[in-house]
């Protein structure tokens, strides 16, 4: 038979799994049960409720807070009052049984204190559609019944909790509430009947939206707002989207996400978008993470881009300026400190929404967000008006200080985080080295090869733990001399984090020849790869680099062959020395953009490098009359420190050049010791 628990985190992975039913990390769900209380051997009532934080779909054991009942509902004794609730919070931690798990929620009172064993708190877009509508206490009345009672907006806290118990009391036929302004709230005796309760009352809002609403409640469609065909959609993405993003990053690092879903397409062609979009968003899960309201450009989809890039300009000034102008109208001395006045959500017409966040994540989830704003303000807009919560409100909720303490329980950011790295020949060796180092410490990777499979299975070993591969990292073919699909690796780059920050130009191969044997063939493919293949990188990561004005890092993977004279190896050490004054060239160039290009010269990288693997490494054995699974440890012999190179190495040299913020038009030998390739 499964315990509470069990069945707890059953219906909650259910329910979270289905995003009509909640947005990720919304709602909660509970459930009340008994333990051995392991102190006094006796019975003890407790209540297991979810974290404060987590997510439904995803929920584990570890993410419930345990909560003893006895102690929760003493607390009814000494609670202040509405004016002093946020104390509440910490009295949580006092009625933990254990070590209390998670850490509770807000809403831990509106489960505790409702006499329930299970309860759900969601957040289903039908469900807000209806508590955001202008006559949502009528509307519930109509769609439920005396089964679901109208509860007017209040902040989430103890006394919302002690409302809800009241109306459970109160209205013994009823299965749940509609939460004015938030989402509903369903209980049931058993498990079972709680998350049938809870999906009856989400389905039943979604038939009466479906069957009563009306047919087009954004208006018609606004004359040049139509969505641009798919591949013309891509391209002004890729345009706007590095501008877009530097603007979004104008007080704090921003990660991109973009979303050209039907729903957000056809909101944008719509006559009322604008007025819409201006009233905000009201679930308070949502402009938590979306911001009290979006950018909009009020251009056609067709517009000229100098024109669209200069007006996002203009519009994200006066952004700027009226968000800080709400911050000030609101605030009072004990609030949090602005976090910044900068857009997290971006909505372009024709093109879709360009989102923002910390990481990759956090910018997926408010784009996914704003997206349910859209379903709730077509559903509120279908059956009468939408009416989200007074902008006071918002503030109280944007600027709370229990959602200040969740953000200092966030850790610390890794030291790369918020950086987009593009790493050339990143499927295996010295590349797939330096993206693991880079995904390591907190960049976004785009691991780009032209074995497109190898890159793949780099990118899933990154995001392995990730919620989501693509959160983490990404694959692209990318043959660097072939310059379209440099091109496209660098558009696919953009649409899936927004930017670059980082380049690693690491793609080379070598071909160990005589100056007699080396054919024209030879010459060419070892320059196109590394020279040329260097080059284009690095021109279109620059394009989007500037486009940004973030500035930005290029480290070219080299070799101390640019500088040495070595047997057998004019192709490969003169692309190499091609290479090696690539970085200074550019470290010259790009320096007025805050663009800094740096070199790495390793030597004798034979473990783990497909270059050696390839023949280069039997060619170098028989040019220096040793076995070829001897050959690493000949080259460490040569060196002055008697040590192997290995591609971890090399990855850790990158990692140190995006901490030497002040240097450019470095290279850094990574070779052990080789005193005849040292730097002059």
């Amino acid at each position: 038979m499964r315990t509470p628990v069990e069945k707890l985190l059953q219906r909650s992975r259910a329910l979270g799994a289905d995003p009509r039913n909640t947005n990720f990390a919304g709602g909660n769900t509970s459930a009340k049960g008994v333990a051995v209380d392991p102190v006094t051997g006796s019975d003890v009532e407790l209540m297991w409720v979810k974290g404060s934080g987590g997510d439904l779909g995803t929920l584990a054991e570890t993410g419930l807070a345990v909560l003893r009942l006895d102690r929760l509902h003493a607390l009814r004794g000494v609670y202040p009052g509405v004016e002093r609730e946020d104390e509440m919070v910490a009295a949580f931690d006092f009625c933990a049984f254990g070590k209390g798990g998670a850490a509770p929620s807000i809403d831990t009172a509106m489960h505790g204190l409702v006499d329930a064993a299970h309860v759900d708190h969601l957040h289903p877009d039908a469900g807000i559609a209806i508590a955001t509508a202008a006559d949502g206490e009528a509307l519930t009345a109509r769609i439920f019944g005396d089964r679901v009672v109208w509860v007017p907006w209040r902040r989430p806290g103890f006394q919302l909790g002690l409302d809800i118990a009241v109306i459970k009391k109160d209205n013994p036929q009823a299965v749940g509430c509609v939460l004015g302004g938030h989402g509903i709230t369903a209980w049931g005796d058993t498990s079972e009947e709680c998350e049938a309760n809870s999906l009856w009352i989400i389905r039943t809002a979604e038939a009466h939206i479906a069957e009563h609403g009306a047919a087009e409640p954004f208006g018609p469609v606004r004359p040049g707002y139509r969505p641009l065909p798919e591949e013309a959609r891509r391209e002004r993405a890729a345009a706007l989207f590095p501008v877009i993003r530097g603007l979004a990053s104008t007080d704090v690092a921003q990660v991109g996400h973009y979303t050209a879903t039907d729903e957000v397409l056809d909101f944008l062609s719509r006559e009322r978008h604008p007025e819409l979009a201006a009233l905000g968003t009201s679930c308070p899960d949502h402009f938590l993470r979306t911001k009290v309201a979006p950018l909009v450009l009020d251009l056609p989809a067709e517009a000229p881009l100098d024109d669209a890039v200069t007006r996002l300009r203009e519009l994200h000034a006066a952004y700027r300026e009226e968000y800080a102008a709400y911050y000030d109208r609101h605030a009072t001395a004990d609030s949090p400190a602005m976090r910044g006045a900068d857009p997290a959500i971006v909505l372009v017409p024709g093109v879709g929404m360009f989102s923002f966040g910390r990481d990759k994540q956090t910018a997926r989830v408010a784009g996914e967000f704003y997206v349910n704003a859209i379903n709730v303000m077509r559903g509120a807009e279908a059956l009468s008006r939408y009416a989200p919560i007074e902008e006071s409100e918002k503030f109280r909720i944007e600027y709370w200080e229990l959602e200040e303490a969740k953000l200092r329980r966030m850790p610390a950011p890794k030291p790369l985080a918020t950086r987009v790295a593009l790493v050339t020949g990143g499927g295996s060796g010295i590349g797939a080295a330096t993206a693991r180092r880079l995904a390591a410490e907190g960049a976004c990777v785009v691991v780009a090869d032209r074995d497109l499979d190898a890159a793949e299975k780099v990118a899933a070993e990154l995001g392995a733990r990730a919620y989501r591969v693509e959160d983490v990292a990404t694959a692209v073919r990318m043959d660097v001399t072939d310059e379209a699909q440099v091109i496209a690796a660098l558009q696919a780059t953009v649409l899936a984090f927004g930017g670059v920050d980082l380049v690693v130009n690491n793609a080379g191969l070598s071909l160990s020849r005589s100056l007699l044997e080396t054919s024209v063939t030879d010459w060419d493919l070892q320059h196109d790869v590394m020279a040329r293949g260097s080059f284009l990188v690095s021109r279109e990561s620059t394009r989007v680099m500037v486009g940004q004005g973030m500035g930005g890092e290029i480290v070219y993977i080299s070799s101390k062959n640019g500088v040495f004279a070595g047997p057998n190896n004019v192709a490969y050490g003169a692309a190499k020395a091609d290479q090696a004054h690539q970085v200074r060239l550019l470290a010259a160039e790009l320096g007025q953009y805050g663009i800094r290009v740096n070199g790495i010269n390793p030597d004798g990288v034979v473990r783990g490098s497909g270059i050696f693997a390839s023949g280069w490494g039997a060619n170098r054995a028989a040019v220096y009359g040793v076995q070829e699974e001897k050959l690493g440890e000949y080259y460490a012999q040569r060196t002055l420190l008697k040590r192997e190179v290995l591609p971890e190495h090399i990855a850790a040299a990158v990692f140190q050049l995006t901490q030497l913020t002040q240097t450019t038009g470095l290279h850094i030998p990574v070779d052990a010791g080789v005193a005849a390739a040292f730097l002059r």
